[in-house]
């Protein structure tokens, strides 16, 4: 593993939140990233552009993460991604049941029409 310079990127991270810049390390080069969610302690979900798919998202460990304070050339296309992207839904923190059957209303079809009438 290469040392950093001192100053290149800043630390990791002590808290993350989304919209967040970030320089995501996991294995590769580093690259600039912006945090879409945090789905729980060891797992953070980051826009990135992957030099072959374009911009996608990627799931990583927090630890591969470091806060980048300055935009980034990449950084539209990032925020354009995540804008058409859905936002990210946590069943187990909304307290309801895990399974439904979609919205309320209309549970039952309609009933048979005799035709001509």
């Amino acid at each position: 593993m290469q040392a950093r310079a001192v100053g290149e990127y800043a630390e990791l991270m002590d808290s993350i939140s989304a919209g967040q810049l970030v320089k995501v390390v996991d294995g590769g080069p580093a690259r600039d990233g912006i945090v879409f969610d945090f789905p729980s302690a060891t797992k953070v979900v980051v826009a990135i552009v992957d030099p072959r798919r374009g911009p996608s998202f990627r799931t990583v460990h927090p630890k591969a993460l470091s806060e980048r304070l300055e935009e980034g050339t990449e950084d539209p296309a990032l925020r354009r991604l995540m804008r058409r992207t859905r936002p990210p839904e946590h069943r187990g923190e909304r307290g309801g049941g895990g399974t439904g059957h979609g919205r309320a209303g209309h549970t039952r079809p309609a009933t048979h029409r005799a035709p001509g009438k």
